[in-house]
C-alpha cells in the first residue's frame, strides 16, 4: 500500500476531498476483503466496490491481473440506474 506521502500526493494530484487510506498491510487487507494477494510481489490486485448509501456493497469487481477494473462510465450509469429505480419505488 502507499505511504502517507504517496497517498497525500495522489489526493492532491486528483483533487480528492475524501479520506484516503495508506500504510495498510496487504496480506491483512486481502484476508478482510477477499481481494487477491500476490505473494511473489507482495501486492494486492485491483478490487473495486460500488457502495450504497447504507454502507452495503452493491457491486464488487475482483481482478487477478492487469484487466478487470470498473470504469467510471459504468459506475455512473449504475448509480443513475439505482437512483431511477429508487424513485420509481
Amino acid at each position: 500500500m502507499d505511504t502517507e506521502e504517496q497517498a497525500k500526493g495522489t489526493a492532491d494530484e486528483c483533487d480528492i476531498n475524501f479520506p484516503v487510506g495508506y500504510g495498510l498491510d496487504n496480506k491483512q487487507i486481502s484476508e478482510l476483503t477477499g481481494c487477491f494477494y500476490e505473494e511473489k510481489r507482495q501486492i494486492l490486485h485491483t478490487t473495486n466496490y460500488v457502495v450504497r448509501p447504507d454502507g452495503t456493497i452493491a457491486v464488487a469487481a475482483y481482478s487477478t491481473g492487469p484487466i478487470g477494473r470498473l470504469v467510471w462510465q459504468d459506475v455512473l450509469g449504475l448509480v443513475q440506474f439505482y437512483k431511477k429505480m429508487a424513485a420509481q419505488g
